[in-house]
């Protein structure tokens, strides 16, 4: 297993390389809430993105890497728990029987985020795609309710799909140190420049009110800045 990791873990890097170049800032309002994938994710730590490194591109590793975990745990799962496998076995195809599945199918880069942007105050939406997934759900009967036996079964192959999918993702972690170097001379190539001419436009933009190069220039008598002192002036010699 640990070779398929180290190959699967490579091919993932390679891809996320590959699509980095695409990437660009993003020039919408940014999100109130932290993504819960990404924040203080152990496997941007080991890749060596740190908070610096934009949203973006961090999910487009950390997304690729679940991908991963999960289908190990899926495989753990189907070999040896038969009653979490039946159970996702019956969610898949309740979900399955959706007519609007508007989160399945999207590019790494964007699976997992909300699926509408944060509200504006006092700007309403007439509708919302995450309204539209419920409303699209809201149709089909719930799964039959289990027996107390049951959910206790259940939580324990639950316990032990968590404790493989902690093991697998440990492991991932270690393979990604052998990956960072390259990782960050990507970071280097082609999102710090990007970012560097946002910073170099804000600076541009910004209204300086004088070149601080230079001392400010005189005010003529008769300008409305120079007034209140000049009759501040007369005031003293009357």
């Amino acid at each position: 297993m640990e070779r398929s990791l180290e190959t699967q873990v490579s091919q993932a890097v390679d891809a996320w390389l590959k699509w980095l170049p695409r990437w660009e800032p993003a020039t919408h309002r940014g999100r109130v809430a932290p993504c819960r994938r990404c924040f203080g994710s152990p496997v941007l730590s080991a890749a060596g993105l740190g908070s610096d490194v934009p949203h973006g591109v961090q999910h487009g590793l950390s997304t690729r890497i679940k991908t991963i975990v999960d289908h190990a745990v899926a495989e753990y799962t189907a070999r040896n728990l038969p009653m979490l496998q039946a159970e996702l076995d019956q969610q898949a195809a309740r979900n399955r029987a959706r007519s609007y599945r508007p989160a399945e199918g999207l590019e790494p880069e964007y699976e997992g985020l909300p699926l509408d942007p944060d509200p504006i105050p006092g700007a309403p939406f007439l509708f919302t795609i995450s309204g539209l997934a419920e409303e699209a759900e809201a149709g089909i009967p719930d799964l039959p309710p289990l027996s107390d036996d049951a959910k206790a079964a259940l939580r324990q192959e639950v316990g032990l799909a968590d404790d493989y999918a902690n093991m697998v993702g440990r492991e991932v972690c270690t393979i990604l140190l052998h990956h960072r170097l390259r990782i960050q001379a990507a970071i280097t190539q082609y999102v710090e420049p990007q970012i560097e001419a946002m910073l170099h436009e804000l600076t541009k933009s910004l209204d300086v009110p004088f070149d601080p190069n230079e001392p400010p220039a005189a005010l003529s008598p008769g300008s409305a800045q120079a007034r209140p002192a000049a009759q501040g002036r007369l005031r003293t010699v009357c």
